[in-house]
């Protein structure tokens, strides 16, 4: 079974307080380390903001995703991959892990999101908690063969807290997001 339709194995994360990001181009530093919604902020820079859902359903998470999220091995999760896109324009690839305990506490409205982006529900949640976990950069020959990336893509991890119950969600900025 495919833990992914984004990359073929799981990336190698990086501290999110890696002196690496300090070096990294202003624009890319600015989208690694927002603290508000991704969305929100998409919303306010282009136009016609939509979401193609790659694929959403129960499946076993990565090794290390497991481990943050505090799962038993083999345990299944939501496991949500979409595309954000401006006017069909793609501008940030998006992975999201949500545990059963953390479905339930918000009473299936994450299990629900169809087309709608996740941010919509996460920020309006007022014990939302959020915790940057790390930083990547993924080569072009790390992704899925039908994504067709051709140049290496930085991405960022974010552990989420609802009620206490964790969720992870990991955002990779295509350059389309910086023309």
């Amino acid at each position: 079974m495919s833990h992914s339709r984004l990359f073929q194995h799981e990336p190698h994360w990086l501290s999110a307080n890696h002196v690496l990001l300090k070096t990294l181009p202003y624009d890319l530093q600015s989208w690694l380390s927002e603290p508000e919604s991704l969305t929100q902020r998409l919303r306010n820079q282009f136009e016609n903001i939509s979401v193609q859902v790659l694929v959403e359903k129960q499946q076993t998470p990565f090794l290390t995703e497991w481990r943050i999220l505090h799962l038993p091995e083999q345990r299944y999760c939501l496991v949500r991959e979409v595309v954000l896109l401006s006017n069909q324009t793609p501008l940030i690839l998006a992975r999201t892990v949500i545990p059963a305990k953390t479905l339930k506490i918000t009473q299936g409205n994450l299990a629900r999101l169809g087309a709608r982006p996740l941010g919509e529900i996460l920020f309006s949640a007022p014990s939302l908690e959020r915790k940057p976990l790390g930083i990547t950069r993924i080569e072009p020959n790390q992704w899925a063969n039908d994504l067709q990336i051709t140049a290496p893509l930085w991405g960022r991890r974010t552990q989420y807290s609802i009620c206490g119950q964790p969720m992870l969600v990991s955002e990779f900025f295509l350059p389309s997001l910086f023309l």
